[in-house]
Parts: C-alpha cells; structure tokens; sequence
C-alpha cells in the first residue's frame, strides 16, 4: 500500500549499499505495531532498531535499567561499526590490487609494443642503410666512369 511516512532510504548502487534512516522515527513506529516487511526488517536489523526495541522491551520488564540498555546498544553498535570499516577497508585493498594488476599489465603490453616498435625503427633504418650504401655503391661506379674518358 502507500507509504504513511517516509523514514529513510536504501541504495543498493553503492558498495558497501546506503542506507539513510531516521532511527527515532522507526522506532516509534515499531513500537506503535507496524510490521515491516522481510526486506525493511533486515535492513532496520542491520541499522540496530530492532535490537532497540528489544533491549526497550527488557528495560519494561525490569531486566534491566536504562542506562544499561544504552550500554549495551552503544557497545553492539561499535562492533558493527569496526566490522563495516573492515569490510570497507578490504573492498578498497582489493580494488587497489586490482588496480595495480592491471596498471603492471598495461606497463607490460606498452613494453612489448614498445619493443616491437624499436625492432621495427632498427629493420626501416637499416633498409635505408643498406639502400644508401647500394647507391653509394652505384654512383661510385657511374663516376669513375665517367672520369676515365673525360681524363683521355
């Protein structure tokens, strides 16, 4: 059905995904009864409302005091904070080995064709060695030639 209001969005696009939430207000609404579905529910999961609620709910009881609770959420969220920097951290060292892989693979290609270049540069100046010499040669011969009768 349509949306009553809107407490967040997720954007799966970016890796890690995004995902923007207006905590209190989920909140509020999981415990005026809204029943999210499966997907919400793993993102609120992920987000630690769900485990706000239970840990309020342990508060009610009496299992528990405030501050307690507070604790507990604050010590779970820097463990999911530390877990989600390492997961960012190997993403970046795995595109930076990516990286590298293929910049070394790009410096090989460039290498070979620099290579195939130079032989090629060696073989045309040699060609043109070599036909300069054989005129050389040609005209060293046409102008004795031509010297012995004109010194008679």
């Amino acid at each position: 059905g349509r949306f009553i209001e809107r407490i967040g969005s997720y954007n799966p696009n970016t890796n890690p995904a995004t995902v923007t939430l207006n905590f209190e207000r989920a909140l509020y609404w999981l415990n005026v009864g809204a029943q999210p579905t499966d997907t919400v529910r793993t993102i609120l999961s992920h987000e630690g409302v769900l485990l706000m609620k239970h840990l309020q709910g342990g508060v009610k009881k009496g299992a528990f005091n405030e501050e307690e609770a507070q604790r507990r959420f604050e010590a779970w969220k820097l463990k999911r904070q530390a877990s989600v920097d390492a997961a960012k951290a190997s993403i970046a060292s795995k595109k930076e080995l990516e990286d590298k892989k293929r910049l070394e693979a790009e410096e090989a290609k460039n290498k070979a064709k620099a290579e195939a270049v130079a032989k090629k540069k060696a073989e045309i100046a040699a060609a043109k060695a070599e036909a300069d010499a054989a005129a050389a040669a040609a005209a060293a011969e046409e102008t004795p030639a031509e010297e012995a009768p004109a010194a008679e």
